[in-house]
């Protein structure tokens, strides 16, 4: 990273999704980069790639605090809260490792969407983007609509308009990453055209809302969200495609809680993030090699959502949670698989039952 033109990309969410997009966009525009990313992509076939120019991008973990290793050309900040309390003891010294950060690289781009970042990250070349049109921000968006097929805006870059966006991935917190996009493009002089063309291409990474297949007329999405914050937003983007006038009817939520310290530390933030979802399955938690303390578990996490919910389900085992929805999805239903476990071995076997109930109701049918 030292050696390159380098794009560093850090924040609790998004990182990989928006390290993917700028990666594509440069590939898109010719810059040829050399791509270290967290997620799978499609374009060049894993996670990483080797290219010819200067230009390398990055995902930049915070978790360990090996964030502070970083002195990038760009740093990328998409928002900052506390997700690692097993490494921090507090927000506090999250921002601050942030910070640090911040003070390593040339320039930063940030959402000022988070008050972390708009009230407590200093740099003096510090470039801003927002969802809410705005003097203060460099980059914002109006005229947005939210759609099943996607997202539509206006782009604004310092008061004057760039043209639309459009969208294929979607929700607001994928406009929110678009915009970081859209912000380090300009930075490096591609025009808005070349941007906007890529950021219509661009399909998504995996295991973020990857669709693995649809069987019996129900529809299984796979996603890594394992933070309340990332499990609204997932939700709330699932929606759009969920309703009584959307494609689908029911959303359906499959969670299972990652790491006890996690779960402890925001128990009552996991409670109400299933809004969105009109059926929760929970299941115990994935320990990632932590000791279980003995002071938490999945039976918790579902009884503290009952009080937020109508409709949980507590299935401690993927067994549980398989015969669970055997008897509980219908067509119309999206279901999405979601956490960083191993949650998402299930949907294959998940996915059989349904062809197989699928046949047998076709089997019934001709019998008649």
């Amino acid at each position: 990273m030292h050696r390159s033109q380098s794009i560093a990309v850090a924040g609790t969410h998004g990182k990989t999704t928006t390290s993917s997009m700028i990666a594509y966009l440069l590939l898109q525009a010719g810059l040829d980069p050399t791509i270290i990313v967290g997620g799978e992509v499609a374009a060049w076939q894993g996670n990483a790639r080797v290219g010819q120019s200067p230009y390398l991008v990055a995902e930049a973990d915070e978790s360990d605090g090996s964030l502070r290793k970083f002195h990038p050309h760009i740093g990328v900040i998409t928002n900052i809260e506390l997700d690692h309390p097993d490494h921090y003891s507090s927000l506090e010294e999250v921002v601050a490792t942030f910070q640090q950060f911040a003070n390593q690289a040339d320039t930063v781009i940030g959402c000022a969407d988070c008050p972390n970042i708009r009230d407590r990250l200093h740099h003096p070349r510090l470039l801003t983007y927002s969802l809410q049109r705005q003097a203060a921000v460099d980059y914002c968006v109006d005229h947005i609509q939210y759609t099943s097929e996607g997202t539509t805006a206006r782009v604004w870059e310092r008061g004057t308009s760039l043209g639309i966006l459009q969208l294929n991935v979607l929700g607001a917190h994928n406009l929110q990453n678009a915009l970081a996009v859209i912000a380090v493009g300009r930075y490096l002089g591609i025009d808005f055209a070349t941007i906007a063309a890529a950021l219509l291409e661009f399909r998504g990474a995996r295991r973020r809302f990857e669709e693995r297949g649809q069987v019996n007329g129900i529809r299984f999405i796979d996603d890594y969200a394992h933070h309340p914050s990332e499990i609204r937003a997932t939700l709330e983007a699932a929606r759009l495609q969920a309703g009584t006038q959307a494609p689908w009817q029911r959303v359906v939520a499959v969670f299972q809680p990652h790491r006890y310290s996690r779960t402890q530390t925001f128990l009552d933030a996991f409670a109400q993030c299933f809004t969105a979802a009109d059926h929760v399955i929970l299941t115990d938690i994935y320990s990632a090699g932590e000791p279980n303390p003995g002071t938490i578990s999945g039976a918790d996490v579902a009884t503290c959502t009952r009080q937020y919910h109508p409709s949980v389900d507590y299935c401690p085992t993927l067994e549980a949670v398989q015969n669970r929805l055997v008897h509980l999805l219908q067509p119309g239903d999206l279901v999405i698989f979601l956490g960083a476990g191993n949650l998402n071995q299930l949907i294959p076997s998940v996915m059989a039952d349904q062809a197989q109930l699928s046949v047998s109701a076709l089997t019934e049918a001709i019998a008649l």
